[in-house]
C-alpha cells in the first residue's frame, strides 16, 4: 500500500522511531477494537472510523492509521495497541 522509498524515509513524529506496514492481522485487531468502541487515540479520544491500513512504531505500541491512501502522522492521531 506505501511505497517502499517513502517509508524508508517516514518515522514517528513523537519517538523518529521508523515505522512498519501494519499487516493485515493488526489492521483487523484495530478494526474490532473500533467497532467495539475500545480504541482510543494517543489523545484518549474514542476512534469511531475504521481503518483501510496502517504504519506501527518499532516498539509496536503506536499505529498511525492510513485513511484515502494517505498515512496520517499526527502524534494525537495515534492509535494505542494494547499489548
Amino acid at each position: 500500500m506505501i511505497d517502499q522509498e517513502l517509508l524508508a524515509i517516514l518515522a514517528c513524529p513523537e519517538t523518529h522511531q521508523k515505522l512498519a506496514q501494519a499487516d493485515a492481522s493488526v489492521v483487523e485487531r484495530v478494526n474490532a477494537s473500533i467497532a467495539s468502541g475500545a480504541q482510543k487515540n494517543v489523545a484518549g479520544v474514542v476512534v469511531d472510523e475504521a481503518v483501510e491500513g496502517g504504519l506501527v512504531r518499532e516498539d509496536g505500541r503506536v499505529f498511525y492509521p492510513i485513511r484515502h491512501d494517505i498515512p496520517v502522522l499526527l502524534i494525537e492521531e495515534g492509535l494505542v495497541l494494547a499489548d
